[in-house]
């Protein structure tokens, strides 16, 4: 609560101030990718692989294991899809609850944990200073379940 006896031009004031977001500096200094791939991919392979944006609906961990992470996903086409993912050492389930990420969804079903994973997760791998490190490529949550990426 503010004193009644605040002057009124301070009202304005603290009213007016904005608020100013304080920007993230990040130093990639000590970051090593990966060399590019030398060999070329012709076109035609690479429209074979659908990359859609999916909403996490659900996500847990997978009894029994380490690092594999379940999550159901909404992939726009009415039913729940199923990814399975080995990034538990990275992130908590409950973090990834309602993000938007990036999916490949139509390589076959491969059973991990004696359950299918129908499709993968795309995520960004780096090292730095002799340690991986592993970020999820999240988009806008303005994007839709099912957008295709080209």
């Amino acid at each position: 609560m503010k004193p009644l006896d605040m002057p009124k031009s301070e009202k304005k004031e603290e009213a007016a101030a904005p608020v100013v977001k304080k920007e993230e500096v990040i130093d990639f200094s000590k970051v090593e990718v990966e060399p590019l791939f030398a060999d070329y991919v012709d076109f035609e392979t690479f429209a074979k692989s659908d990359f859609r944006a999916v909403k996490v609906k659900a996500c847990e961990a997978v009894k029994k294991s380490k690092k594999l992470l379940k999550f159901t996903l909404d992939d726009g086409s009415g039913e729940d899809r199923v990814i399975l993912s080995g990034i538990h050492d990275t992130y908590e389930p409950e973090e990834l609850i309602g993000k938007t990420l990036i999916a490949i969804t139509n390589l076959p079903p491969r059973k991990m944990m004696g359950i299918d994973s129908c499709g993968m997760i795309i995520s960004a791998i780096h090292h730095e200073e002799g340690v991986e490190k592993l970020h999820c490529l999240m988009v806008d949550d303005h994007i839709p379940a099912g957008a295709k990426l080209y």
